[in-house]
């Protein structure tokens, strides 16, 4: 796989990896709460926080799952003692929006783009020309419908989420029989919310030296602390559930980022990019912060003594590491308390 997914590549006019900033995804999900005002106000809100992308789901309750009430049906976490049908009824976005949320994502300048999760819902998001596609975690083990999102040729943003290293790497195999360059992975935690200590980001740096590839953060973790702190172990890409206003509740609000907390996120994560640099050594060593100095006053032929001279701050005298050469040695000159000792100050050995 080595050299074989691009490094940076562009999803609209936005460049996307290692040589840029952080793109940062507003994910809406649930969080239209059945009203396309809401989402219009989420798509203008995640603009003004600074994400990049903002990212819809493309499905109905129909598309994911059968209405069913047998225990196997029952939502598990957070959502426990809700089937999974009424879920996913209360929690789609009705498909007709989509041109319209296309047409205000236009307008405000960020990207918009979709998870699709059935052979149906990529060839509506395909109908609509979207400019790339987000594969959720759970569907990452259904290799067909991978396949079928690989030859869109569009690029692919896919979570990892409970899936194993041999999952993700016949994933990735697809992509690759299908010719797929432009492939970010993203470290994903299915936890809602994720508790920091389940989140291993040094998964990161291991997923881009395995697969050769971009690969982000998908958190769902609370706060703006842990995505920020990805960047430093490699995400080029931050995935995060938004919402405007966290008391309208929804299937997804409780762990949504609210507009101040998406502008940290994409505020921090640029400083960190910055902060990352390279490796760097100073090739001439910066002026020394500490140096050997006259701490008493001292007469000419007086021996100096670690009574009388000491290393301390400021620089600008004899380097510290040459304190042994200049003890014992008798003073060249009358030298008063604070003086910067210098080699002409110094003269010879006392016997």
């Amino acid at each position: 796989m080595s050299n074989y997914f691009n490094k940076n590549f562009k999803i609209e006019d936005k460049w996307i990896g290692d040589d840029y900033e952080p793109f940062i995804i507003a994910e809406m999900s649930a969080n239209h709460g059945n009203d396309i005002n809401t989402a219009i106000q989420i798509i203008k809100e995640a603009k003004k926080a600074g994400a990049d992308a903002i990212k819809i789901q493309t499905y109905t309750a129909d598309t994911l799952t059968i209405d069913c009430k047998e225990k196997a049906f029952e939502a598990k976490g957070a959502w426990e003692g809700v089937y999974l049908y009424d879920l996913y009824k209360e929690a789609s976005m009705p498909w007709e929006w989509t041109e319209t949320l296309q047409k205000i994502a236009k307008e405000e300048d960020i990207i918009l783009f979709s998870s699709p999760f059935d052979f149906s819902s990529i060839e509506f998001l395909e109908s609509l020309n979207m400019p790339a596609y987000k594969i959720a975690s759970p569907e990452i083990i259904d290799l067909p419908f991978i396949r079928r999102i690989a030859q869109t040729k569009k690029p692919i943003i896919m979570s990892t989420g409970n899936a194993t290293l041999s999952q993700i790497n016949d994933a990735v195999e697809v992509m690759i029989e299908e010719n797929v360059r432009d492939l970010v992975i993203l470290k994903c935690t299915s936890e809602y919310p994720a508790p920091a200590e389940n989140i291993n980001l040094k998964t990161i740096e291991n997923l881009k030296d395995i697969f050769k590839c971009l690969v982000g953060l998908s958190d769902h973790t609370l706060g703006s602390a842990i995505p920020i702190s990805s960047v430093a172990f490699g995400a080029s890409v931050i995935e995060k559930h938004f919402i405007v206003d966290r008391t309208k509740k929804t299937a997804d609000s409780f762990f949504s980022a609210t507009p101040e907390e998406l502008k940290a996120i994409a505020d921090g994560t640029k400083l960190v990019k910055k902060a990352i640099g390279e490796i760097s050594y100073p090739i001439v060593s910066l002026k020394d912060q500490r140096s050997l100095i006259i701490v008493k006053d001292v007469k000419k032929g007086e021996i100096l003594t670690s009574n009388n001279v000491r290393s301390i701050r400021p620089g600008g005298g004899l380097k510290s590491s040459e304190i042994d050469k200049i003890l014992n040695r008798k003073a060249s000159k009358n030298l008063t308390r604070g003086t910067l000792l210098q080699w002409e100050m110094v003269g010879e050995l006392s016997e």
